[in-house]
């Protein structure tokens, strides 16, 4: 399930630099999973931006930052070099881990409907669960409000 509350749903996914990242794997720390539409687009990058921004503050809350895409490691990498990124990013070329959270969905752009990842968050708590789910996120300002709910967990 992914809905708060519930525990959620394990993974481990190839990640930027090379090796996996398994969620349960981070605890106890609190983890944060971004899902983000694509690398390197206008969103995205001020989304990874803003939680590279505030890295420091996430790690003294005991929170972990992660960003989840279909985009390869490769692209993962150049992302990350580009813009000098200071979060994890894992890829999920198989949308399994979207569809397990429910967040690979229809969308509809100009009239042509195609499957995508809707920009979506989770806050994971120390103890496994998903304590907060932000849907259809608009990304300027976003991680302010992710860090002000880890920092109350």
């Amino acid at each position: 399930m992914h809905e708060q509350g519930h525990t959620a749903p394990d993974f481990t996914l190839p990640r930027d630099g090379g090796g996996e990242l398994t969620l349960s794997a981070l605890q106890p720390a609190k983890v944060v999973l971004y899902f983000y539409p694509r690398d390197d687009t206008p969103g995205c990058t001020t989304e990874a931006l803003e939680f590279t921004a505030l890295a420091s503050e996430f790690a003294a809350a005991g929170t972990q930052v992660v960003g989840i895409s279909k985009d390869t490691v490769a692209k993962h990498d150049k992302f990350i070099t580009k813009h000098n990124l200071g979060v994890a990013l894992v890829s999920d070329a198989d949308s399994d881990v979207c569809e397990r959270y429910g967040v690979w969905v229809e969308k509809n752009m100009y009239g042509k409907v195609s499957m995508g990842i809707e920009r979506a968050t989770f806050l994971v708590g120390s103890d496994g669960r998903i304590a907060q789910i932000w849907r259809k996120v608009k990304a300027q300002g976003h991680a302010q409000d992710v860090l002000k709910a880890a920092q109350g967990l």
